[in-house]
């Protein structure tokens, strides 16, 4: 018997409440939110990295690959991909994969290659797929063969559930079609770097309790065709709303947001798994959950000290307070001599601008903003120069400092971001002229004068409304000049600074940036500030709650 819906390999890692939405009938005239930008633009960068990896792959394969136009017909690409699947063809790119209507899936891959008597899938992804280490089972891309693999002793892989889940989604498929290659099922993936393939056992015990990537697909696969069929039907729902990570760029968070909010739902203040305990645990909305009493609370999985905190947020979050003091008395460690430092990366591809807000006691140095920018597009052998003009500054400024007997410290907000494209610097121009080694990196991030601001906020404030900087800027009475500045906008501002769509490079958007970049850095400046004034005590403490 056919299945009601035919769903694609994404809904396994989808929000239930989407796929049910995505397949009701009744659905099709809700509001909907346009795609984010930052979103749309990441999703045009992973199609023009797609098409170059096919380029690539065109020209070391020769006469045993094959193209399937991806701008044909669905149909016609299903046909001419089994056509070329039983013809033999060593390599097949951008194929479609015949659909199974009888389990409910259908799929296409970025590259089959001929396994055996059977297919392999392979997948190009806009994403990395290794960190420096060992271990990893790759091929060069030349010979794109789960047969060339061989350990690897410079990579590792990094974790990516959503590619093997993917793969397992696509492996479904050949078996179906009877074109899957025989033995254990693999599958590989190509990365941003675009230079090999990383090959992934799909029957490897590697998923949390000793589950495979496939048992776990098979899992999540079969809850998510039973959703659509429910919604496509019109029986019982079996998705209801709740507030995950993904609802933030989710095209139908309007009408998820409208329904949480008329049943103040208490996912509103807690999100995911938090929030699945606790209407196990019948505390259904924000109302109940700021009624809870110690006593309910650790009776639940969360814990006495998350079911607290999660009591104070829903009390926040009634009286409209978008701070709470955890702490009667807040610090903030500060010095003689400041630097606030925000960094702008474009995606994966590196790190363009270095922003910088010094303040403080004098060091011979003009005092407020500078930026280290490159304009040539990433990647970009240039990125080492501006990153290098960074670090000799900034430790310049801090030498200084200490010459003079003076405290230094620098500052940023949520310092993943910042380490981890020092490092990468440091690591990746290793030995050009400016470029710190590694360990002088790591030596100062593990230092205390360098000080992430987000954890000083998350340490000592309840944030019902988030502790991201442009939610709690404006409390200590801080506005960004350009009403559209976001870390998605950036995104499209930087690929029309430099041209990469090929266009003229346009001014007015390194002007943008600059001044956003700029702003980023005068909002830490902001709230570090606000943090050691009397103002800031007035917030109300938990105690008031």
């Amino acid at each position: 018997m056919e299945n009601e819906v035919l769903l694609d390999a994404g809904v396994v890692t989808r929000c239930r409440r989407r796929v049910h939405l995505e397949n009701d009938p009744q659905s099709r005239d809700l509001p909907k939110s346009p795609m984010d930008p930052g979103i749309e633009q990441r999703v045009a960068d992973a199609a023009d990295h797609r098409r170059a990896i096919a380029d690539r792959l065109g020209e070391l394969l020769g006469e045993s690959w094959t193209r399937i136009p991806r701008e044909a017909s669905l149909r016609r690409r299903e046909r001419e991909t089994l056509e070329a699947m039983r013809d033999g063809v060593r390599f097949i790119s951008g194929a479609q994969l015949p659909a199974n209507p009888e389990a409910g899936r259908f799929g296409g891959i970025d590259l089959l290659v001929r396994n055996g008597s059977g297919y392999t899938p392979v997948l190009v992804v806009r994403h990395k797929t290794t960190d420096p280490g060992s271990g990893a089972r790759t091929s060069p891309l030349e010979s794109p063969l789960p047969e060339s693999a061989k350990r690897n002793g410079r990579r590792k892989v990094r974790a990516q559930p959503r590619d093997q889940l993917r793969l397992a989604h696509l492996v479904r498929l050949l078996e179906a079609c009877g074109m899957a290659a025989p033995g254990t099922p693999v599958g590989g993936v190509i990365g941003v770097e675009g230079d090999l393939v990383v090959w992934h056992d799909l029957l490897a015990p590697n998923w949390p309790g000793g589950r495979t990537a496939l048992a776990e697909y098979d899992t999540r696969f079969a809850d998510r065709v039973a959703v659509a069929t429910a919604a496509a039907t019109g029986a019982e729902p079996l998705a209801r709303p709740s507030r995950v990570t993904e609802c933030k760029g989710c095209p139908w968070w309007p009408t998820c947001s409208a329904e949480l909010r008329d049943a103040r739902d208490v996912s509103l203040v807690v999100r995911g798994e938090d929030a699945a305990v606790l209407r196990a645990a019948q505390v259904h909305t924000v109302d109940d959950l700021a009624a809870m009493t110690p006593e309910q609370g650790r009776a639940t999985s969360l814990g006495a000290a998350r079911a607290d905190e999660a009591v104070l947020l829903a009390k926040a979050w009634l009286r409209e307070l978008p701070l709470v003091r955890r702490v009667r008395e807040l610090r903030v460690p500060r010095a003689d001599v400041e630097i606030d430092v925000d960094m702008e990366s474009y995606a994966d591809s590196g790190a363009y601008m270095w922003g910088c807000w010094l303040s403080g006691a004098d060091v011979d140095e003009e005092q407020g903003y500078r930026a280290f920018v490159t304009w040539d597009p990433l990647p970009s052998d240039d990125e080492a120069r501006s990153f290098a003009e960074f670090w000799c500054w900034f430790i310049a400024v801090r030498e200084r400092a200490h010459a003079r007997g003076l405290t230094f410290r620098a500052y940023c907000y949520n310092e993943l971001a910042e380490n981890r494209w020092m490092l990468s610097s440091a690591e990746r121009f290793a030995g050009k002229p400016g470029i710190p080694e590694v360990s002088e990196v790591r030596r100062f991030i593990g230092s205390d004068e360098w000080v992430d601001l987000f954890a000083a906020v998350r340490d000592q404030f309840l944030c019902p409304h988030g502790k991201g900087l442009k939610v709690i800027a404006p409390s200590a009475g801080f506005a960004w000049r350009d009403s559209e500045a976001s870390g998605e906008n950036s995104m499209r501002w930087y690929r029309d600074a430099v041209g990469l769509d090929g266009q003229e490079q346009e001014p007015s958007q390194r002007r943008r940036l600059l001044q956003y970049n700029e702003d980023d850095v005068r909002a830490t400046w902001t709230i570090r500030r606000w943090m050691s004034s009397p103002e800031a005590q007035a917030i109300p403490f938990t105690e008031d709650l």
